[in-house]
């Protein structure tokens, strides 16, 4: 109570609190009031505008444009919304004064999120989109993020009824326009609507209303609760808040009678219905049903990256939402103790693998960037809750169980990918038409989660295994880890799995060399990925049979022999070529398996699980962007540093992972992993059935009779060249059935594909022509793997591979360029086929290096005839040191129609062939580059071309003058608004371009 000292009482100022809410919203709503109040009366036309369009059609301002881009209404605006921050950080304080409580930290985290809140908010006001967008928007989406604990966190704090409806009410509000608030932007920004801007702009507007509103409630809520703040000399100096009515507790009684009579943490309902009963006598359900939810984990895990990169790859630069990485750094959140309490409980658990479920339901969503946002929520929630699982702080599961169930669910994902032509058929980035089975996937995750939920806890039955359980060891060694000694390895080791093991097939590309005497060199990726996964089995059987002899036999896996097993078994990956290097790989995931017990326990003996995880995270976020940094230096900052140096990069894991084992001289840690002999035998026959899985399915996709040419009577045959832009279309899903439409239409028999390098963390450790192979029946030849940095190039041909070369074309500045040279056995004529990727516009040197290099292995091979289908950035009949002269001139080749002069990085070359067709098919939703597409004649066995004449070559036909064999499909014919197949038509020319064969030729 105030003093009652009459002088003191006058010479201080005593005020309700509610008057600081008040004065807070005022100014906020004048502020953004005045700026467009001014801004449509001084500059209304400009601040409609926008890189679509102008008005009329926009004619309703945006909240960036208004406040940001002109003067007067700029600066009004920000003079006021700086004198809203002391107010706003008043507010913030006096919340947190009203809500906080003994036995929850929820207020601290609704207080502390507040306060990020309104230095964001200050960010984004000065910050502009026009002084710098990228930084106005992740300030903006920082803003966004932390409403949702400031939001919903208030709601759960406030004790006052009708305050808290108030507030559901408007948060409702303020979350359901940020659905249409992106539909409209997604509309403006990529698909480039007029007037979608303007609808945009009123849901932009909606949010800045209902924020600030959402705030005004506080009024309400300090009103009631009569608190007033007294200014001026005191008991104590400064000022005081008081609360003038004391009949209304707003501390939480923490009485030992209220504990007991109210549990910290209820066990929940089951989801849906109650299968313990079942569980009891169906052990093997539980296992099950761990083993899904694992697998689930490891979808939505790998997953992220690959939806955020695809708005990278279209931007061929950092695009901002290669932040939402970090959302693997969840984990931070269990420093709060009531949050760490929650997710341990099995109904915080339960609510969060629930919630992540989001993840995998996003494949209903069209808009790339919904998808991306669901996903990186999902991973939010996936994250942070399967690392409480890891720790073994959840009930009734050890750290020893959950590490083999987390090796079960990866390979169980890998599997799924060796079976479903290398996409995981949950991923959202797959649908129903690209080979997902997301509705299937999403109700057993629904029955598995079901079951967890009414599964009864299992208590250890003795004291050693309560000891395993918590991370303890033996009597001597009861000291817990240095928390960086447990995320160190963990990091590496989580990287190692996602980057080498996530699909059987990535490591038989890091060792592709191509063909040899009409055989493949090493292993094939669609008929041995089955043996990576027998390796696998193998390594994780050697842990098995480590733990069935004790507890603590897992130790002899962390000495320094088998570390030094598995950094031989990785340099023979890294300079191994073919079945050498690939059984440096084997080796490679024989050790990583085996050794996953050990790094899980380390990590739970540390007693700070938030900064352990954490940190671990971080170490593979590190990784991540240190590998990709790897190949695309020359599209981020420090780039260079990291050119080429793969070896860096394998070399740092296994430094991290080196923590994990037990070094002369080091104090001597013993591990006590107790897995039960229950999970040992289902583990056993999960192993066996993965195996027998992966051997049949190798066997099925092994082809039972050889490729055969679309045309095999005349000796003609079609040849093409795209840029696939790494296998996502333009709506983020994976495109193989989409290139395998427009390449069994247009009956390819050779088609070279560019930016294909998809075994990359970046594109989902993916294959992408697995479909082709599989389902048309070709050979393939993948060019050069990830350990060579290029973005790719993929030679596929119904004619038999007689040999292939992999070149790295000269790249002493800009990006590497990837080459494949292939002598076909085209109809029992030896034809040389060269498909490239060259560098970019920006290296100038690269390019002409490139190019020579380029005519010097298409001269090499004179007289064989020669197919060129390549990637390269000049303009047609460009002079040297431009890349069409050199290559035409030196190459010695024929460009496939000199008087196209409308190309620009795609070209078709030849020489010792007669061309009969040409012609450019548009890009549909496939990638962002048109396929060119070529017909060839190939002389008799024994003759060469008769006439090379340029008049002889140009003897330009109707269709109808050629025999129908020689003409293309025509389906094909139409426009952007009619015909076409699935947005594919003959574009630029309208029609293919037809010419005639010299009479004299002999075919």
């Amino acid at each position: 109570m105030p003093p009652t000292d009459d002088s003191k009482s006058k010479k201080r100022l005593v005020f309700d609190a509610s008057l600081i809410v008040r004065v807070h919203t005022w100014l906020a709503y004048t502020a953004f009031a005045s700026a467009l109040c001014i801004g449509c009366l001084l500059h209304y036309k400009k601040i409609v505008k926008n890189g679509v369009a102008g008005y009329p059609q926009e004619w309703f301002p945006s909240v960036s444009a208004t406040i940001g881009d002109w003067y007067p209404e700029r600066n009004i605006f920000q003079v006021l919304i700086a004198l809203t921050a002391g107010p706003r950080f008043a507010l913030v304080t006096l919340l947190y004064y009203l809500q906080r409580s003994q036995d929850s930290s929820l207020p601290t985290v609704v207080f502390i999120s507040g306060l990020i809140r309104t230095i964001s908010c200050g960010g984004w006001v000065y910050i502009t989109s026009s002084d710098d967008h990228d930084v106005h928007d992740v300030l903006m989406i920082t803003y966004i993020v932390c409403d949702l604990p400031w939001m919903l966190g208030g709601i759960v704090c406030t004790q006052n009824t009708d305050v808290r409806r108030k507030r559901r009410m408007i948060a409702t509000g303020f979350f359901a326009s940020i659905a249409p608030l992106i539909y409209f932007f997604v509309q403006h920004k990529v698909h480039r609507v007029p007037g979608a801007y303007t609808r945009y702009a009123f849901f932009e507007w909606a949010l800045i209303i209902l924020d600030v509103l959402y705030d005004s409630v506080a009024e309400q809520d300090l009103r009631e609760a009569d608190l007033q703040i007294s200014l001026g000399p005191s008991l104590h100096s400064g000022a005081r808040i008081e609360p003038m009515v004391t009949s209304e507790p707003k501390m939480v009684s923490t009485s030992a009678e209220t504990l007991k009579e109210k549990p910290l943490v209820p066990p929940p309902p089951p989801l849906l219905f109650d299968l313990s009963a079942l569980a009891q006598h169906m052990p093997i359900l539980s296992f099950v049903s761990d083993l899904y939810l694992s697998y689930i984990f490891w979808s939505l895990f790998t997953s992220l990256i690959p939806t955020l990169f695809y708005f990278s790859v279209w931007e061929l630069g950092i695009a901002g939402q290669e932040l939402a990485l970090l959302a693997t750094l969840s984990p931070a959140f269990l420093a709060v103790p009531s949050v760490l309490s929650w997710v341990r409980s099995r109904g915080g658990s339960s609510a969060l693998q629930l919630l992540s479920l989001s993840g995998l339901a996003a494949y209903a969503l069209s808009s790339p960037l919904h998808r991306f946002f669901v996903v990186t929520f999902a991973n939010i929630i996936a994250v942070m809750g399967q690392v409480v699982i890891w720790a073994g702080l959840t009930d009734g599961n050890s750290v020893g169980y959950q590490s083999i169930i987390t090796a079960l669910g990866l390979m169980t994902s890998s599997l799924s990918k060796h079976v479903n032509h290398s996409n995981n058929p949950v991923w959202p980035l797959i649908n129903e038409s690209s080979g997902g089975y997301n509705k299937t996937g999403l109700v057993i995750a629904v029955l598995a989660l079901c079951e967890l939920s009414g599964r009864p806890v299992e208590q250890s039955s003795s004291e050693a295994s309560k000891d395993a359980k918590k991370g303890n060891t033996d009597s001597d060694n009861t000291a817990k880890e240095h928390w960086l000694v447990g995320a160190l390895p963990l990091g590496s080791l989580v990287f190692s799995l996602h980057s080498l093991l996530s699909d059987p097939s990535t490591l038989i590309v890091w060792s592709w060399t191509g063909y040899e005497n009409s055989a493949p060199r090493g292993p094939m990726p669609h008929l041995h990925g089955s043996i990576t996964l027998i390796a696998q089995s193998l390594g994780l059987f050697i842990a098995f049979t480590m733990l069935s002899l004790s507890p603590t036999s897992i130790n002899y896996l962390s000495h320094p022999v088998w570390f030094i097993f598995g950094l031989a078994s990785s340099y023979i990956m890294l300079q191994g070529r073919d079945w050498i290097g690939y059984l440096g790989g084997l080796g490679v995931a024989v050790f990583t398996m085996a050794v996953i017990p050990i790094v899980f326990q380390r990590a739970a003996l540390t007693s700070l699980t938030a900064q352990t995880y954490s940190m671990a995270f971080l170490v593979y976020c590190l990784l991540v962007l240190a590998s990709v940094w790897t190949v695309a230096y020359a599209f981020v900052p420090g780039g260079p540093f990291l050119r080429e140096r793969t070896d860096l990069v394998v070399l740092a894991q296994m430094a991290c992972l080196s923590l994990a084992f037990q070094w002369p001289g080091a104090v001597p840690r013993t591990l006590a992993i107790e897995v039960p002999v229950r999970l040992r035998n289902y583990a056993r026959t999960t192993l066996a059935l993965i195996c027998v899985v992966a051997l049949f399915v190798s066997q099925y996709r092994r082809p039972s009779i050889s490729p055969v040419p679309y045309k095999s009577g005349p000796r003609i045959f079609n040849a093409g060249i795209w840029t696939v832009h790494f296998g996502m279309d333009n709506t983020g899903r994976d495109s193989q059935r989409l290139i395998r439409n427009v390449v069994r239409d247009l009956e390819l028999d050779i088609i070279g594909l560019l930016e294909t390098d998809l075994h990359r963390v970046v594109y989902g450790n993916r294959d992408l022509t697995r479909v082709i192979v599989e389902e048309l029946g070709y050979y393939v030849d993948l060019g050069p793997g990830p350990n060579f940095h290029t973005w790719g190039a993929a030679l596929l041909s119904k004619f038999p591979i007689i040999s292939s070369k992999h070149h790295l074309l000269p790249s002493p500045r800009g990006e590497l360029a990837p080459a494949i040279e292939a002598v076909l056995d085209v109809f029992g004529t030896e034809v040389t086929v060269v498909v490239s990727h060259n560098g970019q516009e920006e290296d100038p040197l690269d390019r002409e290096l490139q190019s020579r290099e380029l005519a010097r292995i298409m001269a090499a091979a004179h007289p064989r005839p020669v197919i060129f289908l390549g990637y390269v950035v000049t303009k047609p009949h460009a002079k040297e040191p431009a890349p069409y002269e050199i290559m035409v001139r030196d190459g010695q080749v024929h460009d496939i129609d000199k008087d196209d002069q409308d190309r620009w990085c795609e070209y078709i070359f030849y020489r010792n062939l007669y061309r009969t067709a040409y012609a450019r098919v548009s890009r549909g939703i496939v990638t962002d580059t048109e396929l060119q597409i070529g017909q060839f004649a190939l002389p008799k066995h024994g003759f060469g071309v008769v006439n090379e004449t340029e008049e002889a070559r140009y003897l330009r036909a109707f269709k109808e003058e050629l025999p129908q064999r020689h003409w293309f499909p025509m389906a094909y014919y139409g426009d952007q608004s009619k015909g076409g197949v699935n947005g594919h038509y003959y574009h630029v020319f309208g029609t293919p371009l037809y010419y005639k064969i010299p009479k004299d030729a002999v075919l």
